[in-house]
């Protein structure tokens, strides 16, 4: 090989390895704006709503990385039955002091269930509780 062919070969390889360099970028930002949009999407429009009734059993602050507020209804429909047991998401602050004030008292939760989170940072469970009122009557 000549010093001249060597010499055109390089500037080619350099080209072809910055269009590489390039194209792996964008399919990185490529897929963090799908990752991004998909997310957005699936906490926007929820899937199912309603409301609960029950008592709050357990509620807490928890995570590692990502802290969320968990809890647990126990839902029980006739007296001297085994309650049925609903877990839930808190991500209002407002709400989750609301919850901690009506602790004991029986409570009707209005919550919105989010399918297909791609994290457990958003919370444990795909029921997200967005407001609490405390029941009237008591079963």
């Amino acid at each position: 090989m000549t010093e001249a062919t060597a010499n055109a070969s390089g500037p080619v390889r350099s080209g072809w390895m910055r269009i590489l360099r390039r194209a792996v970028l964008l399919l990185i930002f490529a897929a963090a704006l799908a990752f991004g949009l998909y997310t957005w999407a699936a906490l926007s429009f929820s899937y199912s709503d309603g409301e609960r009734a029950g008592y709050v059993q357990k509620f807490s602050r928890r995570g590692w990385i990502c802290k969320t507020w968990e809890g647990e209804l126990a839902m029980a429909n006739l007296p001297g039955t085994m309650p049925q047991i609903f877990s839930f998401t808190v991500r209002d602050v407002a709400v989750a002091n609301q919850l901690n004030m009506d602790m004991g008292k029986r409570v009707i939760l209005h919550y919105e269930q989010h399918v297909g989170l791609p994290t457990s940072c958003f919370g444990d469970t795909e029921y997200f509780v967005t407001s609490v009122r405390a029941s009237e009557t008591s079963p």
